[in-house]
């Protein structure tokens, strides 16, 4: 068969439930046998960053790499983005972008380019891949696209490109199976020695904490690793990209900690005297830039699959190298047999710290609808609900402060490459795995912006998807920095900005909208929003410009010394 036949049957093979393109001269050969095929729905998007983000959430929400086709030339650039997203936060993807022919490749000679959208991709794509490669021959398709996937999928997840120029599409390639791949895995043997240090010294503690950041979900661990949380009684703090691992409701879960952490979830950790980092790369959103007090004299046992995240900015940890599923099936072994009290006392410190710093209260200076408990609210109307992706801004801080997640929700943003403009799209990923249930979607009015094009394939799809766009007329993440740093000069996050009615775009688009201005029609807004849970809505909430997110991390100072109290001693570069 041609390379082009052979690449859709084996993306069917493979289980990939859908493709995100937009279609272009070099990738119309993929799309047309997947057309014909019939056997892998094509999601056409209207830029192809969304498709990357959308095949990013397909990954992270099934373990089955996402998939997304570009054409060269620009249609592959802009694809980068979106790779990146994968790489930094560990999302299994295929990449699969058309090149020019062999023969207009200017190979090595001294021009910058020969072929119509020639585009050295590879080059470009290496450095945020776990690999890259152009194909050259069609017998090297098959072998090639098994590793494709084996790579994307093995050790820490993350993204894997193939350029395939249009010439070698159309060739014949033998249907032999390929050889498996050979990839390495992780070695998944615990040093019995480690976890009996581990468990003498957590014996020991009286205020441990576990932390747990993306890692978890990367490995498909969530499932041990509430178990084994729930064997220890030990209380659960998380990091930004694990929102969504221990669920609402649960005593032992804590909250999320880092520069814009619950406050009562930072003075934790201050307090704690041990810790067991569960997937974490203990970066400076975690820790803040004061990495000598955070780790001060309490035990760290640093538990992740690539050893260069350990000891990398806190020294002086435990390092467990190991794959998460595998630490957590060989801990909760060693420790069937044994009985874990829980700490009433820390647990109930912990609590006091809560009430006394609640979240509804760290913003008590703004007009109007206060935004974290909007986000209590909107959790307690979305029960419905698979998943909430958000997007990147204050507004992701607020959501990831005050969403009260149930155990079958899971929480998707761009965090390792924090790029606005990822949820819309991604959550067109997110609604072709989950459906029938609905997703939330939670963005801003900047974020919202850069992508906005694809509610025409919401529409298109007839997706179920709910979104709220939180409008505070402004680039407000860098509003507040500016407010911090250049003495309030705002140029172009308010300054030379503005938005649209979000309502009646969205009613352009033919999706229903809503403004939201007063917080006593708030219950009203959400029925409102609900009241056809399959189909698309769009609730626009007017916040105030000068609401920040609050806590913060005071730059330069220990984790428990937070802003609006403790001021900034240096210029942040995050």
């Amino acid at each position: 068969m041609k390379v082009k036949d052979y690449i859709a049957r084996f993306l069917a093979e493979q289980g990939v439930p859908c493709v995100f393109e937009l279609p272009g001269g070099m990738s119309a050969h993929f799309i047309d046998s997947l057309c014909q095929q019939g056997r892998v729905r094509i999601v056409s998007v209207h830029h192809e960053q969304s498709a990357a983000f959308a095949a990013d959430a397909v990954g992270r929400l099934t373990g089955v790499p996402g998939v997304a086709f570009a054409t060269s030339g620009p249609g592959a650039t802009n694809l980068l983005t979106g790779i990146g997203s994968c790489y930094f936060d560990s999302s299994p993807a295929v990449f699969i972008t058309g090149q020019v022919n062999r023969g207009e490749l200017k190979g090595d000679r001294a021009i910058r380019q020969l072929g119509f959208q020639e585009t050295d991709i590879v080059s470009m794509a290496r450095p945020i891949t776990k690999a890259a490669w152009q194909v050259r021959t069609p017998e090297e398709v098959p072998q090639l696209l098994r590793q494709a996937f084996a790579i994307a999928t093995a050790g820490r997840p993350g993204p894997v490109l193939l350029d395939i120029p249009m010439d070698v599409q159309s060739l014949e390639v033998s249907d032999a199976e390929a050889d498996a791949p050979d990839v390495a895995g992780l070695d998944d043997t615990i040093d019995e020695a480690v976890l009996r240090e581990l468990f003498a010294r957590l014996g020991q503690a009286r205020r441990p904490l576990v932390l747990v950041g993306g890692g978890v979900r990367a490995a498909r661990a969530t499932d041990p690793l509430r178990a084994f949380i729930k064997k220890l009684r030990i209380p659960v703090v998380n990091s930004l990209m694990a929102v969504d691992v221990i669920p609402h409701g649960d005593p032992l879960r804590v909250g999320m900690i880092g520069t814009y952490g619950n406050r009562w979830a930072n003075l934790a950790i201050g307090r704690s005297d041990f810790m067991l980092v569960l997937g974490s790369r203990l970066d400076i959103r975690q820790t803040g830039a004061d990495t000598k007090s955070f780790k001060s004299d309490r035990v760290i046992f640093h538990v992740d699959c690539e050893a260069g995240e350990v000891n990398n900015r806190v020294p002086g940890c435990q390092a467990v190298v190991a794959d998460l599923s595998g630490f957590l099936k060989a801990a909760a072994s060693y420790a069937r047999n044994s009985a874990f009290e829980e700490r009433a006392e820390w647990l109930e410190e912990i609590a006091d710290l809560r009430r006394t710093w609640p979240d509804t209260r760290e913003l008590l200076d703004i007009s109007g609808i206060n935004p974290n408990t909007l986000m209590h609210q909107l959790s307690a109307a979305s029960s419905r609900a698979a998943a909430y992706v958000v997007d990147v801004g204050l507004h992701q801080m607020w959501a990831a402060q005050s969403l009260d997640l149930n155990a079958d929700q899971q929480f998707l943003t761009s965090g390792g490459m924090g790029a606005m403009g990822f949820a819309l799209p991604a959550t067109i990923g997110a609604a072709m795995v989950v459906a029938p249930r609905p997703v939330v979607v939670v963005a801003g009015d900047s974020g919202f912006q850069l992508n906005i094009q694809e509610l025409q394939t919401i529409v298109r799809n007839q997706l179920p998807v709910k979104i709220v766009v939180m409008n505070n007329r402004s680039q407000g993440m860098i509003r507040q920095f500016q407010q911090t740093y250049f003495d309030q000069r705002y140029q172009s996050s308010v300054w030379g900005y503005s938005t649209p009615d979000f309502a009646r775009v969205a009613e352009a688009y033919g999706i229903a909208g809503r403004t939201l201005e007063d917080e006593s029609e708030t219950e009203e807004a959400l029925r409102w929003f609900w009241q056809e849970p399959s189909e698309p809505a769009l609730l626009q909430v007017m916040i105030d410009t000068n609401a920040n997110a609050y806590p913060k991390i005071a730059f330069g100072k220990p984790l428990t010394e937070m802003e609006p109290f403790a001021s900034p001693v240096g210029l942040e570069s995050t």
